[in-house]
């Protein structure tokens, strides 16, 4: 009987992985979300679990060294020696929620409300703290209110969204 199962990888090899799964023919999900990092040559799309993926096998017929010497991974996910069964429920609430983020616009977006405090943290104004407005439509551009020194109006300014980070309540100065 089929059921889905946590499979490790190898470090920064969820890919890789995913794509020996395809080659050999096992079902696998593997969910991936759009980031806007700070350095642009870094990767926009990441694993929304990194160095884990979901297979849906058959153990008794794929058989567990299939899965424990696939290359770029290091086997399922196991307790007490048996593989750990993940629910179907789990497996579609994360698919729900994967495609969430993509309909917000990315993970960056989805972390982000307007009134969120900010840190700018690249371009002319890199260091200063501001407040979230708004994503600019069909773009991965911002709109952010700077509050200037011995001003207390706040300048809208335009910025790539890779730009900012939410600042936690617990690093705010």
């Amino acid at each position: 009987m089929k059921h889905w199962y946590a499979m490790r990888s190898h470090p920064h090899k969820e890919d890789a992985l995913n794509q020996q799964l395809v080659r050999k023919e096992i079902e696998s999900f593997y969910p991936r979300i759009r980031v806007s990092p700070v350095n642009p040559r870094s990767r926009k799309i990441r694993p929304y679990f990194p160095g884990y993926l979901f297979v849906n096998i058959d153990i008794d017929e794929v058989g567990m060294s299939e899965l424990n010497y696939m290359p770029y991974g290091t086997g399922l996910v196991s307790f007490g020696g048996e593989p750990a069964v993940i629910p179907d429920n789990l497996i579609n609430a994360i698919r729900e929620r994967v495609v969430e983020i993509e309909q917000a616009g990315g993970e960056l977006f989805d972390r982000l409300k307007t009134g969120d405090p900010v840190q700018i943290q690249q371009g002319p104004f890199e260091g200063y703290e501001a407040i979230f407005d708004t994503r600019i439509s069909g773009t991965q551009r911002v709109k952010v209110l700077l509050q200037l020194l011995n001003s207390r109006a706040s300048i809208p300014i335009e910025m790539d969204a890779g730009s900012i980070k939410k600042i936690s309540p617990k690093k705010r100065k």
